[in-house]
């Protein structure tokens, strides 16, 4: 017997651990392409505060305009075990969205007593094109969580309406996720009406089960006011939403998210990636197929529930409730100065987790009573109805699937896109070139035509550093190669190229300008007997030679040096370090030649035809 327990657990968790399998497998695949190298925005200041304050400052902060503890913990506990690995965000990102994507799941199954329905649930989850900010933003994390939190509500409220065990203590989880997702991001305090309204449909008895939600409200309200001396919730780009808040634009804005969950961008392209006015006419069609499918799925589910007397109450506060969720969310999102697809991925999942509920109330057998009998059976037989939700559902998929793909090509237009790629350019240019040799470098980039603020030239680096200081890391910002001296070994010059939204490490290429060795002298400083080398004056056309002979000195050394042929010094080499000027015109270049009567005896190598000599660093500011 125990046997054959532990087979059935086995073979359980085994499609359990397949469909997680294949979810993440999914995630990862749609995903492909997506990458964070560098941190900026508001990627850039989290990790800051992460970088520089305690954990108890940077989880409860006080006095600033948000409190979300909940968030921060977890934000914190994902900046610990990335560490410098920048790169490790995105396959985090899609791990932890693969595992909302398995909640999708199984609570579809649920919804619809049918698994294949649940998985299309879960698969629809990930394709989304809303999916953007989740796996591209280190803050992706944010709206992961909240939304994670906010379909847990819905569950526990569905759980508790229409199960009799288990149902209490689903109520008070749904009332502590209800406490976190306020800290997690307090949009969803919008949800505390679903409580109350659960409750009536439920004609609930328990005083405790009216008061507790509320409690959780005023407590929620309590600590906002104490630690950030406010009730009213920040709104998007620093605003208030006291201060922008009206009616009329927040109408506009619930419009324009229902518009959305029937696969209609309403936004601008920096929003939404590209406006239903815009896209292509075959994606028209496509969403309209799809539409009409859903049309179809509701128009057959409102004759089950008219048709079916017995369950026709549970099924109407089912509706009730999720549309009622769908409501909220859509409403929270609505009430600041902009709507962003990102926002509607919450109301966008209950929608489709509504179609998988729909989808089992239509398959499920309707009874009746048989003339002559007392028991109830089914009319029709349930693999008809099953097979009928099953194919619907699946060519909804099928065709939200090109829909999704051509929305999720045009990410390129989004605000912050090619910003990101452009801070991804500029890791790959420097410290995925060059890795810990970057620190203690100045950083010269020419123009600033990406307008780098100082907080981003400033803090870019550190995020590399297990330390977190990158010490001596400078970035300074130029408008020409003149504006520096020669390129020297703690220095990297970087150009911006706006037609690819990325930077170019031209380093190289500006240090040959600057000094190019015709022969004879080399990049470290060593110069053999004869050497000619072309070099770029700097602004007041003085170019400084420090020479360095490491041998000893027998007071016969001597070097010739000629500017374009022409003896500009005849230095006796006397004491082992000596320096020299040389006057060019302002930002002319020049080709200086040296001819040495002496070598280093001692010399382990030899480069050219002749041999080492001496060692000259060259400056011109």
């Amino acid at each position: 017997m125990e046997k054959k327990r532990s087979v059935r657990w086995l073979y359980h968790w085994k499609d359990e651990v397949l469909a997680l399998g294949f979810l993440m497998a999914f995630a990862f695949v749609i995903n492909a392409g997506i990458q964070i190298k560098g941190l900026f925005m508001d990627d850039l200041y989290l990790w800051s505060c992460y970088g520089e304050q305690s954990f108890l400052e940077y989880v409860f902060p006080l006095g600033g305009t948000r409190f979300r503890f909940v968030y921060y913990l977890a934000a914190y506990v994902e900046m610990a075990l990335v560490g410098t690995h920048i790169t490790w965000f995105v396959p985090a990102n899609i791990i932890i969205n693969s595992l909302i994507a398995y909640t999708v799941f199984r609570f579809g199954r649920r919804l619809a007593d049918n698994s294949f329905i649940g998985f299309l649930c879960g698969i629809l989850y990930l394709l989304s094109r809303m999916s953007y900010y989740q796996i591209s933003q280190v803050n992706g994390l944010l709206e992961s969580l909240a939304l994670w939190e906010a379909i847990g509500i819905l569950y526990c409220l569905y759980r508790y309406l229409n199960e009799d065990r288990g149902a209490e203590n689903c109520y008070l989880a749904g009332c502590g996720l209800y406490f976190m997702v306020c800290f997690t991001h307090e949009r969803y305090m919008a949800l505390l009406p679903l409580f109350l309204l659960a409750a009536l449909m439920k004609l609930e008895k328990k005083i405790r089960n009216w008061l507790l939600p509320l409690g959780v409200f005023l407590a929620v309200l309590l600590i906002r006011l104490v630690t950030i001396g406010t009730l009213s919730p920040a709104g998007t780009g620093g605003t208030n939403v006291a201060d922008t808040f009206q009616i009329r634009q927040a109408v506009e804005f619930v419009f324009h998210q229902i518009l959305y969950l029937f696969g209609i961008n309403m936004g601008d392209s920096y929003l939404s990636g590209l406006p239903w006015r815009e896209s292509a006419r075959w994606v028209k069609l496509v969403v309209a197929a799809a539409d009409l499918t859903v049309f179809v799925l509701v128009l057959l589910f409102i004759v089950r529930v008219i048709t079916d007397g017995k369950n026709r109450w549970a099924c109407l506060r089912n509706c009730i409730l999720f549309i009622a969720f769908i409501g909220a969310c859509i409403v929270s999102s609505s009430v600041t100065i902009r709507v962003e697809v990102r926002w509607v991925y919450v109301s966008m999942t209950a929608s489709w987790l509504f179609l998988a509920y729909m989808c089992g109330m239509i398959s499920r057998p309707a009874l009746r009573r048989k003339p002559g009998r007392q028991e109830m059976a089914p009319v029709l037989p349930d693999y008809r109805k099953r097979l009928l939700c099953v194919t619907l559902f699946l060519l909804y998929a099928a065709l939200t699937f090109p829909m999704e793909r051509y929305y999720r090509d045009k990410y390129p237009n989004l605000y912050y896109w090619h910003t990101q790629e452009q801070y991804n350019s500029l890791a790959e240019e420097t410290w995925e070139k060059y890795g810990t040799d970057i620190f203690g470098k100045k950083i010269y980039i020419l123009e600033n035509t990406y307008e780098v603020s100082d907080f981003y030239a400033d803090t870019f680096f550190k995020t590399f550093d297990r330390n977190r200081k990158a010490e001596g890391t400078e970035v300074i910002f130029v408008d020409s190669i003149r504006d520096f001296g020669q390129v020297t070994n703690n220095m990297l010059v970087i150009r911006e190229d706006p037609k690819f939204h990325a930077y170019q490490d031209i380093t190289e290429v500006v240090r040959q300008m600057k000094c190019q060795p015709v022969y004879g002298y080399y990049e470290d400083g060593w110069m053999d007997e004869s050497a000619r080398i072309r070099v770029m004056a700097g602004s007041t056309g003085v170019i400084n030679l420090e020479i360095f002979y490491p041998g000893d000195i027998t007071g016969t050394e001597r070097s010739r040096i000629t500017m374009d042929g022409r003896l500009v010094q005849e230095l006796d080499i006397d004491r082992n370090i000596a320096n020299v000027q040389i006057q060019a015109a302002p930002y002319d270049t020049v080709e200086l030649g040296f001819e040495n009567n002496f070598y280093l005896k001692d010399a382990q190598e030899q480069r050219g035809e002749k041999r080492f000599s001496m060692i000259v660093n060259i400056t011109a500011d």
